[in-house]
């Protein structure tokens, strides 16, 4: 999930369309994850706070709010996303397996 949130911090606009198809990817994967035992419900939960933001996030561009807040929501999210892969190593890959090319 740490690459999701640094793909949209590397775009020069974020929209809430691009926000929330972020968030659909990262339910989507850890809804497979789950169900084929490769992460476990505690990943699955703390994994689910950043899916539950960027839906969060793109409510916020969508009400007009300035780009230097919503980056500064991403970053948190990205600190959030660190320490959920420090605390369950190996989840960002297992998200971002599932990316088609």
């Amino acid at each position: 999930m740490r690459t999701c949130v640094d793909t949209l911090i590397a775009l020069p606009h974020v929209d809430g369309p691009r926000v929330r198809l972020e968030a659909e990817f990262i339910a989507s994967r850890l809804e497979v994850l789950r169900s084929t035992g490769e992460i476990s419900n505690d990943a699955y939960l703390d994994a689910g706070a950043i899916q539950g933001a960027f839906n969060m996030i793109g409510n916020l561009v969508e009400m007009g709010v300035p780009q230097r807040e919503i980056f500064g929501q991403l970053k948190q999210q990205l600190a959030r996303a660190c320490r959920i892969e420090e605390k369950h190593p190996g989840l960002n890959s297992a998200v971002e397996s599932g990316r088609a090319s």
